[in-house]
């Protein structure tokens, strides 16, 4: 039997709207069969290449004609019609010689799979070309020996469970699939199969299913985009020989769209402890599982076992794949940057399927025969039924009750295969015209109905439906006829004219009046009925305008329409899409929706924020409807205070759940949230078919989850300050995920000795470079905390990362909201490199705070509230503490810049201080030759003496003075330092060198200056000169830049706690610190004391008595 590889086609489509307004960049080309993907991220990498059998450029170079997208002339852009000349011609010509024939459409949501198949407009895809086509073919026929027969199907596949798209009456879980015995082959049992007598029918049975997919989708609150489509057209020939016997070529064509390949793929539920649970994602995985394993079938392994029966969408396609079919997959890809993992995960899977060979018949068989084999198997099902159900013996050593058990579900079995077949002789002795005729009557009801709704639309008001999927828009119309126009749900009394189901839709919504005066919408009563008009809440009764948008409860959103008043506002797009009614509803939840000057990372977190609102808006109508207790919010995690995401960089979108009873939040990342989203729709859709979904147990419950430490917040410690040899000291504040303050963090970053000794006071690097090629150590070091919220009393802990990334934890504090830590680390380079240093001026230590959360609740009142009613109370809560909520992405910058700017002071002040000494130096020089006798003013060694001070960079020597407050003896605390400049300065350090780096102070008397700190600047002035809000200046503390001079007297007053959080006892022998005051230098009286000879920043400002 001849094998066929699967042949395999990819194509691109042009960028979309939203990714002209940011500039996407292209990463695909495309040469003859070959396809080129560029890594964006990837500095100069070549690109990925695969080859296909045909590789279709539809990114650009095109003209419109009519509404028809047609090559420009020279370009090699590849329309509609060239892709069904090269993949559905060659269908079209199976299906007559009667092969089975199979046509997949894979990729992304967005990535132009509908395109392909179906088409837009006056671009018709693959689907509608071939069906014409069919058509055409066989009206041309003159043979009057053959006639042709062709049914029509479609069904959808959606959290595997299988509905009849034109049949109004699904059962509860869906249809059954069941396997012929005889064939292998999986069917679906009771699906509708309407047979067709032109193109025209099969359009408007195609309209039929596509509008019964929208409102089961809406009601159910499915996805579109996770669902999959599959459209099979039986087309029979009958053909009659010179003896007058019939024989039938029958051919399946399966043409199928299937649901999002990054559902399955980028999001994945990594770490969710329900993740096995959802059926949603089993399709697209099992079909993956079924490609990789007839790929290496194809290649020659032995022992492979192809899973088909791990998904209902491999069971109807097991013929398809692997089968007796001829196959086509077409992969569609997304073109921009943003999207490049999706697609090279679109290649990579396209790339595997064309290794698969099929072995395709022609299906060819004598009707007589058939009938007759049909007869005689009944025949032999109904004997076996009529034994008890049993063919050939049992197992002696079952019990009775598998015994019975085993013989009903054979009994099953053999009565659904006996109706089968049943169907199969009704089908091939029924007279075709009759079957036809029926079915017709039917479409030209579905005709007539579409035409009245036609001239409808020209003349009177109506809400025309809103989907995530463009083909599912425009398809469901609620025409508003003078008077009252009432919606609700249908089992309501009276009855509304408008009848909605699913999430959050009261038994009486809304009602629309319909008067002289214009279109009104009103909720109905008090009962917490949920309607939006143009992204915001519907409070009482308000005027419609021209392509108004109204969202009734969570799903069913629609565009009101009013011919009779076409007026509208003139900023609004031509054409009314979901995409612009979800960014409207993100608008008015205080979400940014434009994209200019954002970065890819911050582009990629608004597109998941865009996706993510309408479905956590869903699930937390669930929560409310089951009384769940729990809310939700989507919540945008900076870089700092991620922890383990496996160094994912920028803003991080994730949804936080809350249980509303005791205040206990979790924090579940992109794709953990949807799998339970569709955990949680299983569950409600139990709930809707009657199950009791209020006692299973809490670890089968989606909205469950065991109580674990809470991420409190983050507070951030930048390095600068150990490029100069300077230490960090200070109180730190901790911020949540939206900036709101948490409490504060007391810590210390010092430069030190291997042992962790900290260096003494003087120690000051002039430049960073000097740092490197040596060692080089600093100490980390906890203090304690101040935690804001008294839930955190059970415990806190804070974690942090080294330089090398690896977390550094200290323990578990309880039973304070002022827990001490007293924690520390030495972290130690053996050699600085200029990637330390960039690290010390760019870098940060991020702390992450944790708190102990407890499974209790510590007010009873509060379970006597609904879900609707704790979720209100939050969201007055939320009101009353969050008035920052203007903008999706935090503002860290002015926080890194507080903390840089403080650093610089200090620096700038040491520069001052040297360059102050400097101009002293220089001032005594001159002040010394001016006194000098005329006859010894030579101009020479003057200039010679003043260029050697004005190029020194000075060199710090220590001194010892003796001090008028202390007796005379020698102690560390005589020292102090000083710069030299001029002629003289190496001979001194050379001098000071060979003396344990001291030098006499009369040597270097004439060096010791009194000079004028700058004034700083007032905390008031300081921040009214730059444009930072509270939340940015939340972990900055300038207060120690801002004290006025009878402030610093006081400096050495004991304090219990200083600013800092620490006790006077624990202080660092050395005070030079970032976080605080750069004290004051200076003389008192003319007198050396302990206050004035020796400041905190190391000054040799002091005066000799």
């Amino acid at each position: 039997m001849p094998e066929d590889s699967v042949k395999v086609a990819v194509r691109v489509r042009p960028f979309n709207q939203r990714e002209k307004d940011r500039q996407a960049k292209l990463i695909i080309k495309m040469q003859g069969k070959m396809t080129m993907i560029i890594n964006p991220d990837g500095n100069n990498e070549d690109p990925k290449k695969f080859s296909f059998d045909y590789s279709y450029w539809s990114h650009d170079g095109y003209l419109e004609e009519n509404g028809l997208l047609v090559p420009r002339p020279g370009s090699n852009y590849a329309s509609q019609r060239n892709v069904f000349g090269d993949l559905g011609q060659g269908v079209l010509d199976n299906a007559f010689e009667g092969y089975n024939c199979s046509l997949f459409a894979y990729g992304q949501t967005g990535s132009g799979k509908s395109y392909s198949m179906v088409g837009y407009g006056a671009n018709k895809g693959i689907v509608p070309i071939t069906c014409d086509e069919l058509f055409k073919t066989m009206d041309a026929n003159t043979d009057p020996n053959k006639r042709f027969e062709v049914t029509f199907s479609m069904l959808e596949i959606y959290n595997e469970q299988v509905r009849d798209l034109l049949s109004k009456d699904n059962p509860k879980g869906g249809l059954t699939v069941r396997q012929n015995p005889k064939l292998g082959m999986f069917y679906v049992e009771n699906l509708k199969r309407v047979p067709v007598g032109s193109y025209e029918e099969i359009e408007k049975r195609t309209e039929q299913g596509t509008a019964s997919r929208t409102v089961a989708s809406t009601n159910m609150n499915a996805t579109s985009s996770r669902a999959h489509t599959v459209v099979t057209i039986t087309f029979d020939q009958i053909i009659k020989n010179e003896v007058g016997s019939e024989t039938k070529k029958s051919s399946v064509m399966n043409l199928v769209d299937l649901a999002g390949s990054e559902r399955a793929d980028s999001t994945g539920a990594t770490g969710d402890r329900l993740k096995e649970g959802a059926n949603i994602n089993k399709s697209l995985s099992a079909l993956g599982n079924v490609i990789s394993a007839l790929a290496d079938l194809s290649m020659g392994k032995k022992k492979i076992v192809v899973p088909y029966r791990d998904s209902v969408l491999t069971k109807l396609l097991q013929n398809a794949l692997g089968g007796n079919s001829k196959t086509v997959m077409i992969a569609a890809l997304s073109p921009a940057d943003i999207n490049y993992d999706e697609t090279l995960g679109t290649l990579r899977y396209a790339d595997r399927a064309k290794k698969i060979k099929n072995q395709a018949v022609i299906n060819e068989n004598p009707l007589d025969k058939m009938i007759r084999e049909l007869k005689e198997e009944n025949d032999r099902l109904k004997r076996a039924l009529d034994g008890g159900g049993v063919i050939g013996g049992g197992d002696v050593t079952m019990s009775p009750e598998d015994q019975m058990q085993m013989r009903k579900k054979m009994e099953e079995e053999i009565r659904a295969q006996l109706m089968a077949n049943q169907q199969l002789l009704t089908d091939n002795i029924q007279n075709w015209d009759q079957k036809l005729t029926e079915a017709r009557h039917e479409t030209d009801a579905i005709t007539q109905a579409d035409h009245r709704e036609m001239s409808k639309k020209k003349t009177m008001p109506h809400m025309v439906n809103l989907n995530e999927d463009p083909m599912l828009s425009g398809v469901v119309f609620h025409f508003l006829e003078q008077g009252d126009t009432t919606i609700g749900r249908k089992d309501a009394s009276p009855q509304p004219k408008i009848c909605l189901s699913g999430l959050s839709i009261q038994k009486q919504h809304a009602v629309i009046y319909n008067t002289n005066n214009g279109v009104e919408i009103e909720p109905v009563g008090n009962h917490g009925a949920k309607t939006k008009v143009n992204g915001l809440p519907l409070a009482g009764r308000k005027q419609l305008c021209h392509k108004d948008r109204i969202l009734f409860g969570s799903n069913h959103l629609y565009v009101f329409m009013n011919p009779l008043k076409p007026e509208t506002d003139v900023d609004l797009p031509a054409q009314i899409t979901w995409e612009f009614a979800q960014k409207e509803i993100a608008q008015a939840k205080g979400f940014a929706t434009g994209s200019a000057g954002m970065t890819k990372e911050q582009q990629i977190a608004q597109e998941q924020i865009l996706e993510i609102l309408p479905m956590v808006s869903e699930v937390n109508a669930v929560s409310e409807e089951l009384n769940k207790q729990k809310n939700f919010e989507v919540v945008l995690i900076s870089a700092a205070a991620q922890e383990g995401q496996g160094g994912q960089k920028g803003t991080r979108v994730m949804v936080k759940m809350k249980n509303l009873l005791n205040g206990n939040t979790w924090l579940w990342e992109r794709g953990k949230f949807m799998n339970r989203r569709y955990l949680i729709q299983e569950m409600y859709q139990r709930y809707l078919d009657g199950e009791d979904v209020s006692h299973i147990k809490k670890e089968d419950d989606p909205f469950w989850e065991p109580t674990e430490d809470v991420l409190i917040g983050t507070a951030n410690v930048f390095l600068q300050s150990l490029a100069f040899g300077l230490d960090f000291d200070d109180k730190v504040v901790i911020t949540d995920y939206k900036a709101q303050e948490e409490g504060f963090l007391f810590v210390n970053v010092t430069p030190c000795t291997q042992s962790g000794k900290p260096f003494d006071e003087e120690y000051f690097v002039e430049s960073p470079n000097e740092l490197l090629q040596k060692p080089y150590h600093f100490k980390v070091t906890i203090q304690s905390a101040d935690i804001n919220k008294p839930r955190f009393s059970k415990g806190v802990r804070i974690k942090y990362k080294d330089y090398k990334g690896e977390f550094v934890e200290t323990p578990m504090i309880s039973g304070s909201l002022q827990p001490e830590f007293k924690h520390s680390k030495i972290i130690s380079f053996s050699e600085v490199t200029q990637e330390h240093l960039t690290f010390f001026e760019k870098g940060n230590i991020a702390f992450l705070v944790y708190g102990v959360q407890e499974d209790t609740v510590h007010d009873r009142r509060l379970l006597k509230l609904s879900t609707r009613e704790l979720r209100q109370m939050e969201q007055m809560g939320n009101m009353a503490d969050n008035g920052r909520r203007g903008t999706i992405f935090g503002n860290d910058a002015a926080v890194s810049e507080q903390s840089h700017l403080k650093t610089e002071i200090v620096l700038l002040q040491r520069k001052y201080e040297r360059l102050a000494q400097k101009e002293k130096r220089m001032q005594q020089l001159c002040d010394e030759w001016s006194k000098k006798q005329p006859d010894q003013q030579q101009f020479e060694p003057f200039l010679r003496s003043v260029s050697a001070v004005a190029n020194s960079s000075g060199t710090r020597l220590k001194t010892r003075v003796q001090l008028l407050n202390q007796v005379s003896e020698e102690k560390d605390d005589d020292i102090i330092s000083l710069y030299v400049f001029g002629e003289e300065e190496s001979a001194l350090a050379e001098e000071a060198d060979q003396n344990a780096g001291l030098i006499e102070y009369n040597k270097v008397a004439k060096h010791h200056f009194e000079y004028d700190k700058p004034a700083m600047p007032r905390q008031n002035t300081f921040i009214k000169s730059r444009s930072f809000d509270s939340d940015s200046l939340g972990s900055v503390d300038l207060e120690p830049f801002m004290k006025t001079p009878s402030d610093r007297e006081n400096n050495n007053k004991p304090r219990n706690r200083n600013k800092n959080g620490l006790n006077a006892s624990q202080r660092q022998p050395r005070a030079r610190s970032m976080g605080d005051s750069a004290a004051q230098n200076g003389g008192q009286n003319g007198r050396v004391t302990k206050s004035n000879g020796k400041d905190k920043e190391g000054s040799s400002a002091c005066v000799m008595q």
